[in-house]
């Protein structure tokens, strides 16, 4: 009987690993990204991240989103395409992993603008945020944790 539990168990495991989520359904099974995953509905991007891609998105945490100014959320969800802006300067085309992010000096977003990448210390900024969790991956991608929304240079 114990045998019989330890194979399923490793059959589970087994399962669960080889069914991997995309961008959109990992961060929504996360929980740390509630905001993230309302403003990529509102902004219309469902379809899109979670498409075939490879996509890297460097993901907000819901506490990053809480450090912008009061009602600058709640202002973007109701201009879509604003939003839009914001949240592709977010993602960059291809499966970017940490190892590679680390030799970079700017990374060309999917919004058209680059966001400047630094390593130093044992830290990665991406602009003003911190990498916080690199390597998150995902059936169409990569999600790296980043604990600031950044915004694009250009105007929107």
């Amino acid at each position: 009987m114990k045998k019989f539990v330890q194979m399923f168990a490793c059959a589970a495991i087994l399962s669960l690993s080889a069914s991997a989520a995309d961008i959109v359904d990992t961060a929504v099974s996360a929980g740390s990204f509630n905001t993230l995953v309302a403003a990529v509905k509102a902004a219309g991007l469902v379809d899109t991240l979670k498409g075939a891609g490879p996509f890297t998105v460097f993901a907000p945490t819901d506490e990053a989103f809480a450090k912008l100014p009061a009602g600058t959320v709640e202002g973007l969800l109701k201009d879509p395409e604003k939003l839009k802006t914001i949240l592709l300067y977010h993602v960059v085309s291809g499966k970017v992993m940490a190892a590679d992010v680390v030799k970079l000096k700017s990374a060309k977003t999917v919004q058209g603008s680059s966001a400047k990448v630094m390593a130093k210390g044992g830290k990665v900024m991406l602009d003003n945020a911190t990498v916080v969790k690199t390597d998150i991956a995902c059936d169409n991608g990569v999600i790296h944790v980043i604990d600031t929304v950044i915004m694009p240079k250009s105007k929107m």
